[in-house]
């Protein structure tokens, strides 16, 4: 009779199978993939629609995209499955990183006040401060300057005080401090230049999310409208702001997965060449060191299929038409018709990008302008 086989050989089979499914990969349906980038599409499609004057589409999409920001978050399975070990982070539905959620509550916000609606406008600019924000790591402010300044603005509008918030948008200020509040300027600017960051992987399992600053040739603006000649610099930088916290450097990295994968891969080879000694040197006798060469074989076998099967890699679906800076200005103009002469510069005054403007001030609310060097 032949000697009889290692008791969990006949289970071998079985546990290779199931790690080496774990492994597998399984392609997206069109509907499905639709679903994971249709918060991206609305970001991207929203910020189009802003520069282009297309104003109602505009904001469908980004009511379409902060509606979905406030419930995301919670019981999305999508992103419980991204979590997991063997899920990637791309089949996530996206939501993007802090400060691509930040931006859509900002554009939103400047869409309610060009509506006369600086409450709902002063809601929005609070939303995008908070997602700068992690309370789970101590960072409890956020120190987007505009967002601050803005809030502020809007609660003086509001028959408020906005101190808090004019001393939180200086104490933050990075590139150039706000300037006092005016309760009667009547006609406000929301500026934006540049191209903003993007995002690529690196690292041993591209677990590493990092960013490609982005730039702006022209990040001064020079605005003369009845002769007075105005010039404004930026307030906050957007890629800055990708790669901080409320002002802390961030380590973008999935560590877990990184970490989860390496120790499997490790544990794995050395299993396998540990094992496969061991079976061999007791193929004579079958003894105990024939049970353990294959049981460590087998285990060994299994943990690199899982390792193969662990999925770290950063996602770096990007929303690439944001901007690299945004910055403000708020006038006192008569009601009536205006045309301006828009010019971004250089740090040192070259002019880059050059327009006129023609706008009519209401009488009763406030004008708003939004200048992009995109849509000029």
């Amino acid at each position: 009779m032949p000697p009889r086989a290692p008791f969990f050989v006949p289970r071998l089979g079985c546990l290779l199978s199931l790690a080496f499914a774990l492994a597998g990969c399984t392609s997206l349906s069109p509907e499905k993939q639709a679903e994971r980038n249709r918060q991206l599409d609305d970001y991207r499609a929203g910020l189009k629609a802003l520069r282009s004057g297309d104003l109602v589409s505009a904001r469908q999409r980004l009511d379409s995209a902060v509606l979905t920001l406030g419930g995301l978050s919670v019981g999305d399975k999508t992103a419980k499955e991204a979590r997991n070990y063997f899920k990637e982070e791309s089949r996530k539905n996206f939501r993007g990183e802090p400060y691509e959620r930040a931006m859509a509550f900002y554009y939103r916000g400047l869409l309610y006040w060009m509506d006369g609606e600086p409450d709902n406008a002063r809601a929005c600019f609070r939303s995008a401060a908070v997602q700068d924000m992690a309370p789970e790591i101590g960072i409890t402010e956020a120190d987007w300057t505009l967002l601050d300044y803005l809030d502020g603005l809007a609660t003086v509008k509001l028959r408020g005080d906005g101190k808090d918030q004019l001393k939180r948008a200086r104490k933050s200020a990075r590139l150039n401090p706000p300037p006092d509040y005016d309760g009667q300027a009547n006609v406000l600017v929301f500026l934006e230049c540049g191209t903003g960051p993007t995002k690529y992987s690196a690292g041993e399992y591209g677990e590493q999310l990092r960013f490609r600053p982005g730039s702006a040739p022209g990040s001064l603006v020079q605005f003369v409208v009845n002769g007075q000649t105005n010039k404004f610099g930026p307030y906050d930088d957007l890629t800055y702001q990708a790669t901080t916290r409320g002002g802390r450097l961030m380590d973008h990295i999935l560590a877990g997965k990184a970490v989860f994968k390496t120790g499997a891969d490790s544990f794995g080879d050395a299993a396998v060449v540990s094992g496969a000694i061991l079976a061999i040197g007791g193929q004579g006798s079958r003894g105990a060191a024939d049970e353990i060469g294959f049981g460590l074989l087998a285990a060994g076998l299994i943990s690199k299929a899982v390792s193969a099967a662990t999925t770290p890699a950063a996602d770096t679906r990007t929303w690439d038409n944001l901007p690299n800076f945004i910055s403000f200005a708020a006038l006192r103009l008569a009601p009536g018709p205006h045309t301006a002469q828009i010019q971004f510069q250089t740090q040192t005054g070259q002019p880059v990008t050059t327009r006129a403007v023609t706008f009519t001030v209401a009488p009763d609310r406030d004008t708003v302008l939004f200048v992009s060097d995109r849509n000029l």
